[in-house]
This record gives structure tokens, sequence and C-alpha cells, in this order.
């Protein structure tokens, strides 16, 4: 269900950009209600100068290690929820990858459930 899309500065190890998709796909699991397997993410680095962002926004400073997380995913969880997963993915990419929570931007686009097909040509999710 949920279609990850996360975008870096290119020069981060092969290792690093694995372990900041379990971070997302872990608290998707535990956080959001998602199943076991639906793992559909997209990493990718690139240059300096193609990531073009705010030196602050909000109350946050970016360095040059500011990552964006996008997920595609149906409608239909609670605030209390998203404000969660939020957390958790910053304070794991803290912990694990010793990177700043405030270089951690997550945008979740909520979608109806007949706007998937995961092969075939079949909308699965269709009613």
């Amino acid at each position: 269900m949920p279609f990850v899309r996360i975008d870096l500065r290119r020069g981060k190890s092969a290792e690093y950009r694995k372990t900041l998709g379990e971070i997302v796909y872990k608290a998707m699991r535990d956080l959001i209600n998602v199943p076991e397997d639906d793992k559909f993410q997209v990493i990718t680095e690139h240059d300096p100068g193609d990531l073009n962002h705010a030196e602050s926004y909000l109350g946050n400073r970016y360095s040059s290690d500011v990552v964006f997380i996008q997920i595609t995913l149906n409608a239909g969880r609670s605030t209390e929820m998203k404000k969660a997963f939020y957390k958790r993915i910053a304070d794991d990419y803290q912990s694990r990858l010793q990177g700043r929570p405030d270089d951690i931007v997550i945008n979740l686009v909520e979608v109806a459930k007949e706007n998937w097909s995961f092969g075939n040509g079949i909308a699965q999710y269709a009613s």
C-alpha cells in the first residue's frame, strides 16, 4: 500500500541508505498499520545543487544532510498515529544513523484505495 520516496544528498553509503529505508518501513509497520512485506521504496541521491530548500522553517534548521521522505498511502490514519510515526522516524534516524532530527522532512500523500495496482493491471484494493 505505501509507496515511499526518499531523497537525500549524494555520497551516503549503500548501508546508510538501506538503514534509512528500514527505519521508515519499521515505523510504518509498528505505528500506521502497514502489513508485512508491503514495502515499496525508491531511494534517490542528488547532487547538492539539486536539493533546493530553505535554511530554516518553523523552528527547524536544515543542514546539507536534509532528507525528504514522501509516502503515498491509503487515507484513514488518525492525526495521533501520524505524529507518533513522524517522531519515530526522526528518533530512529538520530539513534541509528546519528542524523539530526531537524533534517527529516516527511510528507504523506493520502489516496483512495482504488488508486493502486500491484501488478497485472489489476486494482487489487478496488471494491
